[in-house]
């Protein structure tokens, strides 16, 4: 019982890092795998077992090497010249991750509570610094909470979506684009999912009790965002093709099934977005402390009042300048990993 409690922990930190903004808006389903049409089902297939695999062999490994940061494991995975490259570019694109989360947040509190932009940056800057300060421990605990909240909102749009006529389009919903694109849009999915969930990943593969653990963590943990993104699919391709006009497809969704239903929506896209956020900003924080021994309590107030100040610039024009290229650097983080050996130990 000790072994499954902590192996949901692991799982509820794995799902809330991987599960962000874009997707509790819908627009990433909408973008990788419900525009592709029936063949959409398969492709989330793959990106699932790459979740349950990669992101069980990245903690794992981590484990085996007692990985501080997630510069330790690039420095393992791309040797040492060329993972502190990667590691410094990474640094720079989690925290334009980041400054997209409090840019959500923002945007968040002004479209939908009629309060100032900058007071969901301040609210969301010091709850997220009160987790970081608690260190691993304070980031399961957040997830423990939040990440319940998320499945029960896909739960409830799940259902209501099984009780439309429309509910069976997404086996049949016909899909024009090239083989190549269709197949590459899990692989890049999973890529740049998983090259910024690595840092969080790292540190909580390294200080868990075990690989037996870690395994069953990882395995819970990728069955639930397979089924997350299976259940806004099916949601999503029952009402296509006018669904995709709107910017918030969920929203549009949710917007005919009551207050609550939609209080629940809001609560869930504040969840997903606070839940990225502090994983990106734990692992800038903690690569820093690597490289110049400071606290912490210092270095986290810094990295969030630059988020913010990047956040500015609004959430939709960061969102479409970023991912895109996340995507394509995400794929060679994604081959490496694939192609490690695990130590002879693990």
């Amino acid at each position: 019982m000790h072994r499954i409690g902590r192996a949901l922990l692991i799982a509820f930190t794995y799902i809330g890092t991987i599960v962000g903004a874009g997707f509790a808006t819908g627009q990433e389903i909408l973008q990788f795998f419900t525009l592709y049409g029936s063949q959409a089902t398969f492709t989330i297939l793959l990106a699932s077992a790459l979740f349950i695999w990669l992101g069980t062999k990245t903690m794992l490994i981590a484990r085996e090497i007692g990985a501080v940061s997630y510069e330790d494991m690039n420095i393992h995975l791309f040797g040492t010249a060329a993972g502190r490259m990667v590691s410094a570019a990474m640094l720079i694109l989690l925290v334009a991750v980041s400054s997209v989360m409090m840019a959500g947040a923002g945007a968040l509190f002004r479209e939908h509570l009629g309060l100032p932009f900058e007071s969901g940056l301040l609210v969301t800057a010091v709850l997220a610094f009160a987790v970081i300060a608690a260190g691993m421990k304070g980031i399961k605990a957040v997830n423990s909470l939040v990440v319940p909240v998320m499945l029960l909102f896909v739960a409830v749009v799940f259902v209501f979506t099984l009780h439309l006529p429309t509910s069976g389009q997404f086996l049949l919903a016909p899909g024009d684009a090239p083989a190549w694109r269709v197949w590459l849009s899990p692989l890049t999915y999973a890529a740049f999912n998983l090259v910024l969930a690595q840092a969080v990943l790292v540190p909580l593969g390294a200080s868990a009790p075990d690989a037996a653990t870690i395994k069953l963590g990882g395995l819970i943990g990728g069955a639930c965002i397979a089924f997350m993104l299976l259940a806004g699919h099916i949601a999503l391709s029952a009402q296509m093709p006018g669904i995709a006009q709107f910017d918030i497809p969920m929203g549009r969704i949710v917007s005919g099934l009551g207050l609550r239903v939609q209080a629940l929506f809001l609560l869930a896209v504040y969840a997903e977005i606070f839940t990225t956020l502090i994983a990106d900003v734990y692992g800038v924080t903690l690569q820093l402390r690597q490289r110049t021994g400071w606290k912490e309590t210092v270095i986290a107030p810094v990295i969030l009042l630059i988020c913010s100040a990047v956040g500015q610039f609004g959430f939709k024009t960061l969102l479409s300048a970023l991912y895109p290229l996340l995507g394509m650097i995400s794929l060679i983080w994604l081959a490496k990993i694939a192609a490690k050996r695990r130590l002879p130990s693990g």
